[in-house]
């Protein structure tokens, strides 16, 4: 039986609904429980999702941790990554980026985490009055103007104040409130995958380093984690905007030409049992919200892994929702508060990350060299300007002010 976090019912005006137990509907549940909110959380998976692939929680993410309180939880479970090596196809070293300079920049609000760690922090700082429960969706929203009611997919309804999506890039809510995904999600060209496996001769070759393997419109990255465990990512260029049938066999197709350790990692695709695959996308929307219905985290502001700043948004946005909330206003007017603060800041991470896609995963080898040279012009004194607009990039925080 999944767990469950319940406890006594709080006043119906103030009750919420929130559609996705991730980063962002976690946090958001916390803060509103806080402020005398009773909180439904609704969840399709069946638990917390273990896998996932490494985060970097800084700047807005960073600061709502530390208002919440659990830093030194996270600090816990971070990875003490120091350098992130690019190599060739034989595991040679051919530039690297000094993680600690980002450090520096984000002025030490920086954590490596994976996304799972990162979500059940954020479970287990719930208090029980918050009740969550797994395996359902929603099918249908009616409103009016005092309440929101919406169908469970276990045929049950359930009645709030206010309902928030906080879906993913996929929401079912935006979906249900403001109409078909292709309204919205503007491609960006990438697939990516990730998965966890085991195999101490690929952790061996690894030396305790966090390792990219870069080709033209292909990148696969592998970094060791706890217990033995590894993790690897993948992303490529293709114009196939849908996601494959057999995400396995698409992977093998994909990178199994290539050296160094791929051939090992591709070799478990069948040996675990989740792997996380989809598009490469952000979401544009000129609202968020719909009378009683409101989104936040990817679900409305998905910035993608170009930016690489979701989960820290996710939070960010969920504390501004929160705070606006707190203000016992009018829904509509808390709600375009909250929207008036936030969409001029995610667009600006859509525009940023979208600029960095040739840096991050370059389209030939000519920006692999020039890539090359950039960081290896980053260890002599001075260097490290050539890469201020991206480490600045991620220091502005959403909540700062609040």
């Amino acid at each position: 039986m999944p767990n469950i976090k319940n406890g006594p019912a709080k006043s119906p005006q103030k009750r919420v609904i929130i559609c996705g137990a991730g980063i962002a509907g976690l946090t958001l549940a916390w803060w509103l429980d806080r402020t005398g909110w009773d909180v439904l959380v609704l969840e399709i998976a069946s638990g917390l999702r273990e896998e996932g692939y490494a985060i970097d929680l800084m700047s807005s993410g960073y600061d709502v941790a530390k208002r919440m309180g659990i830093i030194p939880q996270l600090e816990a479970v971070q990875y003490p990554i120091s350098k992130i090596e690019n190599v060739n196809e034989r595991g040679e070293r051919e530039s690297e980026m000094n993680y600690d300079l980002f450090r520096r920049f984000q002025k030490g609000r920086l954590l490596a985490l994976m996304r799972g760690d990162l979500e059940r922090e954020l479970h287990t700082a719930l208090s029980d009055d918050v009740e969550i429960r797994y395996e359902l969706t929603i099918d249908d929203i009616q409103q009016c103007d005092s309440s929101v009611t919406v169908l469970l997919s276990d045929g049950t309804r359930e009645h709030g104040a206010l309902l928030v999506g906080a879906d993913g890039i996929h929401s079912r809510v935006r979906e249900l409130a403001f109409g078909d995904e292709r309204e919205f999600l503007r491609y960006l060209g990438y697939h990516t995958g990730a998965f966890i496996f085991e195999d101490e001769a690929v952790y061996r070759r690894l030396d305790g380093t966090f390792k990219n393997l870069t080709v033209p419109n292909r990148t696969i990255g592998c970094y060791p984690l706890r217990d033995g465990k590894l993790a690897t990512f993948f992303v490529h260029r293709t114009p196939v905007r849908e996601r494959p049938d057999d995400i396995r066999t698409a992977l093998r197709r994909t990178y199994g030409g290539l050296d160094w350790v791929i051939p090992d990692i591709l070799d478990h695709c069948d040996d675990v049992d989740n792997i996380y695959y989809d598009q490469v996308a952000q979401i544009e929307m000129p609202r968020w919200t719909w009378g009683r219905v409101t989104l936040v985290g990817d679900a409305c502001q998905a910035v993608s892994l170009l930016a690489g700043q979701g989960a820290s948004l996710a939070m960010g946005g969920a504390y501004v929702l929160a705070h606006e909330l707190r203000q016992d206003g009018p829904i509509e007017e808390t709600l375009a508060k909250y929207e008036a603060h936030m969409q001029p800041e995610i667009e600006k991470k859509q525009a940023a990350g979208r600029r960095a896609a040739k840096w991050l995963f370059p389209p030939s080898q000519h920006h692999i060299t020039v890539r090359n040279i950039a960081l290896k012009a980053t260890q002599f004194p001075g260097g490290a300007h050539l890469l201020k607009p991206i480490l600045e990039s991620g220091t502005e925080s959403v909540v700062e002010g609040l």
